[in-house]
C-alpha cells in the first residue's frame, strides 16, 4: 500500500521529548550516581520543594507510582472496609481499583457527555450514611466541576480526593488541578505531562496532619523514629533517581503543555476546516440534572465526528479525544494499516469489568459511560507532533468517510 510509505504517525514517541532535554537529564543521573544515595534523599525533597511552589500548596509528598499515591490518600484519610467512595466509572481501573484495596465499596457514578467528567449531581445522588469520599478525575487533561464538588462537601461531611494523573498543570481560575480538594494525586507515569523515566507519583495537601500520616505510610508506616511503626504502611517511596529527571522536566512542563494545546487546536482547525466534524454539541452539563444525554449526538446524521470541548479553566490535552458515530473501530484499523497508531480511552467503563461483578451492576446502569467507551478514540497529541503529521491524522481520517480534506491555511 503506497500511503504507508509517506508518512507514519506513532502515538507516542518518547524519544522526541526527549532531545531537547537530554543533557540535562544525563547531568541529573551522574548526580544521583555520584551521591551514593538513591531512595528519599536530597533529590526527592528537593523536588517536592519546587512542586509545592509550582502547585501553590503546603505539601507535596512523591510516591512510587499514581496509584499508590490514592492508595495512600484513601489510607490517610482513615477510610475503613466497607464504606463506600463514589467516583466515575468512565476512567482508568487504578480509580476504583484503589478504593477496593483498602477494603472500601467503589460506588460508581456517570459521566458528562460534554466533557467526559464525573458530573457533582451524579455523585451526590450517591451518597448516603456510608459514604466517606468522592474522587473526582480530571480526565484526559480537563479539570472536573470542582466548585460542584466543593459545594456538596460543605453539606456533607465526606472528603474529596482528587484525581489528577492526567491533568498535571491544569488549572482553574488561579488554583491548579490538585489543590482544592483534601488531597490531590499525580502519576509521573511516562507518557503524562510531567513525565518520568519510571514509575513514580505524588500526593498534595494542605493539611499538616494528613501530610504527617502519608510521609509515615510511604515508609511503613514509620516516621519519627526509624523502625517504630506508628502505623500499618508500605513501601512506597518515591526513588531519588526519578525525583532528579522530574525535576529536570519540571522547568520545560509548561512549555511541553502549551504544544500539546496547539497540537489540539490544530485538530479543531484541521477538522473543522474540512467540514467533518463539530465539536461536541452537547454543552458540560455538570450542574445540572436535567438533560438528554447523548440525544443530540443520536439525532445528528451529517457529522461523523465531534471534537472535545474545553470547558473550564486550563485544559492540557493529556490525551486528545474524539467522538466518532459510527463504524469506531473499523475506522482505527484503517487508521493502523496506514501507519497511524491511534488508542481507546476506555474500551469498557468500571462497572462491567469481571472483577467488580460483586457489586451487582449491569449493563445500562450507566448509558452515557456505556455509550462513550463504544465512540471515542484517541489520537496522537504528544509535543514534538508536526502540523505536517496532524495534517496527515485528519487527512486519512477524512478519506474513511468518503470526505474532501481540506489543508490548513
Amino acid at each position: 500500500m503506497e500511503e504507508k510509505k509517506l508518512l507514519a504517525v506513532p502515538f507516542m514517541d518518547l524519544k522526541r521529548v526527549l532531545d531537547f532535554e537530554k543533557k540535562n537529564l544525563q547531568e541529573a543521573f551522574n548526580r544521583v550516581l555520584e551521591s551514593g544515595r538513591y531512595i528519599l534523599s536530597q533529590e526527592v525533597a528537593s523536588f517536592e520543594q519546587s512542586l509545592s511552589a509550582y502547585l501553590n500548596i503546603r505539601h507535596c509528598i512523591g510516591v512510587s507510582s499514581g496509584s499508590d499515591a490514592l492508595l495512600l490518600s484513601f489510607l490517610a484519610l482513615g477510610i475503613k472496609p466497607a464504606e463506600k467512595v463514589i467516583c466515575p466509572t468512565f476512567t482508568f481501573f487504578a480509580t476504583a481499583g484503589s478504593i477496593a484495596r483498602i477494603g472500601a465499596r467503589p460506588v460508581f457514578a456517570d459521566s458528562c457527555p460534554g466533557c467526559f467528567q464525573l458530573p457533582p449531581f451524579e455523585a451526590q445522588s450517591r451518597i448516603d450514611s456510608e459514604t466517606r469520599g468522592i474522587v473526582p478525575v480530571h480526565l484526559f487533561g480537563q479539570c472536573a466541576d470542582m466548585d460542584g464538588f466543593k459545594a456538596i462537601q460543605q453539606k456533607k461531611d465526606i472528603f474529596i480526593i482528587e484525581d489528577s494523573a492526567q491533568a498535571f498543570g491544569a488549572s482553574l481560575g488561579d488554583k491548579k488541578a490538585g489543590v482544592l480538594g483534601d488531597v490531590g494525586c499525580f502519576s509521573f507515569f511516562p507518557t503524562k505531562n510531567l513525565a518520568a523515566l519510571g514509575e513514580a507519583g505524588l500526593v498534595v495537601t494542605a493539611s499538616d496532619e494528613i501530610a504527617y500520616k502519608l510521609k509515615a505510610l510511604r515508609v511503613h508506616g514509620s516516621f519519627r523514629q526509624k523502625y517504630i511503626h506508628e502505623l500499618i504502611g508500605g513501601n512506597f517511596r518515591m526513588d531519588e533517581m526519578q525525583a532528579a529527571f522530574l525535576h529536570v522536566r519540571l522547568n520545560a512542563v509548561d512549555k511541553l503543555i502549551e504544544q500539546r494545546i496547539k497540537n489540539a487546536l490544530l485538530y479543531e482547525q484541521a477538522f473543522l476546516s474540512s467540514g467533518i466534524a463539530i465539536l461536541c454539541p452537547d454543552p458540560c452539563l455538570c450542574q445540572t440534572k436535567k438533560y438528554e444525554g447523548l440525544s443530540h449526538w443520536d439525532k445528528d446524521n451529517y457529522y461523523p465526528i465531534y471534537l472535545p470541548r474545553s470547558v473550564r479553566g486550563r485544559h492540557t490535552f493529556n490525551q486528545y479525544v474524539i467522538r466518532i458515530k459510527k463504524e469506531r473501530d473499523k475506522l482505527r484499523d484503517y487508521l493502523k494499516d496506514r501507519g497511524i497508531q491511534t488508542e481507546i480511552y476506555y474500551p469498557m467503563p468500571l462497572h462491567l469489568q469481571p472483577c467488580f461483578s460483586s457489586l451487582g451492576y449491569q449493563k445500562g446502569d450507566f448509558p452515557i459511560a456505556e455509550k462513550l467507551s463504544q465512540e471515542v478514540m484517541a489520537l496522537p497529541i504528544f509535543p514534538g507532533l508536526t502540523e505536517e503529521e496532524i495534517e496527515r491524522v485528519v487527512k486519512v481520517i477524512c478519506q474513511f468517510f468518503g470526505h474532501p480534506y481540506k489543508s490548513l491555511p
